[in-house]
């Protein structure tokens, strides 16, 4: 089935008017993202109110037609410029009235002598650069790597960036060279094209945020509300990636760590006190061991940390140093205690075979009930885990 022109046209129209009304319904479900999604709703409004005005664009006098419809579609794609430099937090405001300003002046000094020259080929540069810096914009937005719709977006963006450059850059050349059945079909791939990106593009942005969302509601269920770390969930979940991706021979050591005489310290001082102490050795714990360290509350008072690559020695200095702050600051960052707090830890390390975590932990827990029946405040280690099990199968 033939579609003409001026149908797909306006079925570009009509879909840019579309997916500027479901954009700005995506506001009232996700908040956060309100600015960004309403400058793509105008964005889409404002393209649609370009391309319909470029259709009367011959009813006013001279090249003001062209020009007002020129400007305001480019203003369409600088809302979308905007927009995608707002995801990570950049402003491209100067840069967008710069490229108006510009474009305003081209049309004032080309006026009539040369408009269709200027309406077919050179109008077309703005819309390509701010077509590329979208694509730069979104190819930076930090955070969203992992999301496959970010980089359909780029490339969306980037093609629509080409295909316009070529039109400005190339297709002058192209029809002196080959004659004007070059434009005819050059305007039928730039209709084409320009229908799939009012479709394309605001429905691609729309799932970026919605997996933005998405992502952060997934983090906030993977971590504690009071202390900031990971949940136990997490803990296993990431843990046994780490000890799959682990090399043969290469160590693997665990942390496992409980509060001493927590009990006590709710019961005397009060479960908001608790808190503050759970708190203040979340502090701690995290800047002792770093990033690299998968740590995690996996249960009241009880704290495990999962340090790939690290052997016994590593992991050893680490906990106790762990061991040593905490009893050291622990309390004195909290106004309302007023006797130390300390903490007993486990350290399982695994031996030569790949190790399971489960196994690690419960090797880690039984060094850690040691240390607590001498006294707390103190780390003990457990035997290697591949030889605790081959000793046990033995």
């Amino acid at each position: 089935m033939h579609v003409d022109l001026i149908t797909l046209y306006l079925l570009a129209i009509g879909t840019l008017f579309a997916s500027a009304g479901m954009t700005l319904w995506e506001c009232r479900v996700n908040p956060k993202r309100s600015r960004e999604l309403k400058l793509f709703a105008s964005a889409c409004a404002t393209l649609g109110v370009g391309c319909a005005a470029a259709t009367f664009r011959h009813r006013l006098p001279g090249a003001s037609g062209s020009a007002l419809s020129n400007l305001v579609i480019v203003a369409g794609y600088l809302l979308i410029l905007c927009g995608a430099g707002s995801l990570s937090g950049r402003r491209y405001r100067a840069t967008s009235i710069a490229i108006l300003v510009a474009l305003a002046l081209a049309w004032l000094v080309v006026g009539t002598r040369h408009e269709e020259a200027m309406w077919g080929f050179w109008s077309a540069l703005p819309i390509a650069a701010a077509s590329a810096l979208t694509a730069f914009a979104l190819q930076r937005a930090g955070g969203m790597e992992r999301f496959q719709s970010r980089h359909i977006a780029v490339l969306v963006a980037g093609t629509h960036a080409l295909l316009y450059g070529v039109r400005a850059l190339l297709l002058p050349w192209w029809v002196n060279r080959y004659g004007l059945h070059v434009l005819l079909v050059a305007g039928e791939i730039t209709m084409y094209e320009g229908v799939l990106y009012s479709v394309v593009l605001p429905m691609t942005l729309l799932r970026l945020i919605r997996e933005e969302a998405h992502g952060q509601l997934l983090q906030e269920s993977r971590t504690d509300y009071l202390t900031g770390l990971r949940t136990r969930r997490w803990f296993f979940e990431e843990g046994t990636r780490a000890l799959r991706h682990c090399d043969a021979g290469r160590p693997a050591s665990l942390l496992a760590f409980d509060l001493d005489h927590f009990k006590s310290i709710n019961d005397r001082y009060g479960h908001e006190t608790g808190d503050e102490v759970l708190k203040s050795f979340a502090d701690i714990a995290r800047g002792v061991l770093g990033p690299g360290a998968i740590l995690a509350r996996i249960g009241g008072e009880e704290f495990a940390a999962l340090l790939p690559g690290h052997n016994a020695r590593r992991a050893t200095e680490l906990g106790e140093r762990v061991v040593r702050r905490f009893a050291a600051e622990g309390a004195s960052q909290i106004g309302a205690l007023g006797k130390p707090v300390t903490v007993s830890v486990g350290l399982a390390q695994s031996g030569g075979a790949k190790p399971v975590l489960a196994e690690l932990l419960a090797a880690a827990d039984r060094a850690l009930y040691c240390a607590k029946s001498l006294g707390g405040n103190r780390l003990e280690p457990a035997a290697p885990v591949a030889v605790a099990v081959r000793s046990a199968a033995a």
